[in-house]
Formats: C-alpha cells, structure tokens, sequence
C-alpha cells in the first residue's frame, strides 16, 4: 500500500526534518521506528525540510509499505506511536494513489510564526516564540506583510544551500501574509505554493526590521521586485515557526 502520514512534532532537541550525519532528525527517527515495526528498513519521503528547531502540526510524508504487512493504515499509527519520542506523534495514515508524492503533489504550504512581546518571556513559550519586548508598529507590519503578497522572484529571501545555479527558479506565489495580535504578542500567517530554504524566517525578519523602524518599506519593496545579490538582512529564529497544513 501507498500512505500517507500525517505528523506533529516539537522540533527544540532535533537537527531538522531531514536525515543528516552526526545530528538527531525526525526522518531519521520516524523510519527507525518504522523499520522496527515492519521488521525491513522503510524511507519515508516529506513534504519538505524543516530547519533544527522548527515545530510541526501538519508535516506530510508517504511511504510504501512493504508487501509483506498485512496491516491496515490506521494501525500505524499506534505501532508507530509507541516507538517514537513524546515530542513526535503520528496523527494520521490513510492510503492514497499510487502516484501521490508528499512532496510533489503539493499545491499550498501554510506556515506560522510567534512573537511574545512581553516583557518576559514564559517559561513554556521557550523555544516556541521569538522574544521581542519591543513595541512593533502594526500598521508598518500590515505593509510589509502587503508587498509579499503575490507571485515574485523571492532570491532576496532564500539562504543558499550550495546547489544553487542560474537554472534555480526562485518565483513562487504568497496567497496570503498576514498577522493577529494574542494575549502575549503577535501570531504571522504565511500560505504559498512553496517555500524557499529559510524563506520564512527570511520573510518574518525583515518585515519585523520594517515595523521596528530599522528598514524602510521602499527598500523592502526593492528586495522583492528588483532582486539582485542582497540578501534580506535578518533571519527570524526557529523557535517561533511551526510548519501548520500542507494542501494536496
């Protein structure tokens, strides 16, 4: 069977989603606990990469069940469960087309990223907010978060991997950026068609540099629609960003 995984996990303690040498990965203990389960090594393919440090309500993985299982999908998920650390849990497994990629058959990523703007930050919001104590300018924030929206070439908002080339296509399409305020500070909303490597980090640190009064808007504008070799000038922490639905 071909079936797709639903995943929430706390990401504080792991090196990211993806299998890497010498860091602790959620891909990397989630086919551990699959290969014990199935008594056969198994890959799980997601839906994309989260950075060490980045949560998760709703990251996506397929994989092929080996043909020797008889198990049904919703049986994985307390098998799988059982296996894994507190701070990753298998919401879901349900059985999907042959030709389903979790990766490739996405069509909208949403993501969110919190700020506590307390004067303290609590102990239960660490590692799951970026502590900024100082008053942002809403209005400031709403038109920065404004110029994302649309279809644009983003490479002033992604950190380069090495693999870059000129063939790298760096459009994608913001359908919505926006943000709400809460009780102890500030909650952004981003949906597009994909992301870029660090994208919304990228994306949150400079409309905060915006709303604090340390980048003008029209140079903001200037990274988004006359992109060159500038870089956006400040990446947001992990601790705030939670990767929440994937949309096929």
């Amino acid at each position: 069977m071909h079936l797709k995984l639903t995943i929430a996990y706390d990401g504080t303690r792991f090196g990211g989603w993806q299998i890497q040498p010498n860091a602790d990965t959620i891909q990397e203990r989630i086919e551990q606990a699959m290969s014990e389960v199935a008594k056969a090594p198994i890959r799980i393919h997601g839906s994309g990469r989260t950075d060490a440090g980045v949560h998760a309500l709703g990251q996506v993985a397929h994989f092929d069940a080996p043909d020797h299982l008889t198990m049904n999908p919703f049986n994985w998920v307390p098998a799988l469960n059982t296996k894994l650390p507190s701070s990753i849990r298998i919401l879901s497994c349900e059985e999907v087309a042959p030709d389903f990629h979790a990766r490739f058959s996405a069509k909208e990523k949403t993501y969110t990223y919190k700020l506590c703007t307390l004067p303290i930050l609590p102990p239960f919001e660490a590692n799951r907010a970026w502590h900024l104590p100082r008053l942002l300018n809403p209005e400031d924030l709403t038109e920065a978060l404004t110029l994302y929206h649309g279809t644009h070439d983003f490479r002033a908002f992604a950190a380069n991997r090495g693999n870059e080339s000129e063939e790298t296509n760096y459009e994608r399409l913001i359908s919505r950026a926006d943000f709400i305020h809460t009780e102890d500070g500030v909650l952004l909303t981003y949906t597009g068609n994909g992301f870029l490597y660090k994208m919304v980090r990228l994306l949150t640190g400079a409309a905060i540099h915006v709303a604090q009064g340390y980048l003008r808007l029209d140079d903001l504008s200037d990274l988004i629609h006359k992109p060159g070799h500038q870089k956006s000038p400040l990446s947001a922490p992990p601790d705030g960003l939670t990767l929440l639905e994937v949309r096929y």
